[in-house]
């Protein structure tokens, strides 16, 4: 059985994620989570608690020990995208885009 957890609006950029996220996927549970650890980023945190947390969901509605999960699917997809401005010289102005993204973990029995 495939058990899911999800984070959604996680306030940092898809780009980020997925260089942390593609570290891990197809790993077991407690490896991952190793791994994640001693990564120096701010994104393995957040990418870590989801991870636990579908570990916890598959251990409280199936009875399964995390010793046993493997990572079968881990992806992050764009979120919201809040639009700021900065201004420039002259009156003009840039933009800053300050992304989001959706972070989802599958994990199974092995």
């Amino acid at each position: 059985m495939k058990v899911k957890a999800a984070a959604n609006d996680v306030g940092i950029s898809p780009q980020k994620v997925r260089r942390v996220v593609n570290m891990v996927r197809g790993r077991k549970v407690d490896e991952a989570l190793t791994i994640l650890e001693f990564l120096p980023t701010p994104t393995a945190k957040a990418v870590a608690k989801v991870i636990r947390s579908a570990a916890a969901n598959a251990g409280n509605n199936f009875q399964v020990s995390s010793a046993d999960l493997k990572i079968t699917g881990i992806f992050a997809d764009k979120g919201h995208t809040l639009k700021r401005f900065h201004p420039k010289s002259r009156g003009r102005m840039s933009p800053i885009l300050k992304r989001a993204s959706h972070i989802t973990v599958f994990v199974e029995e092995e």
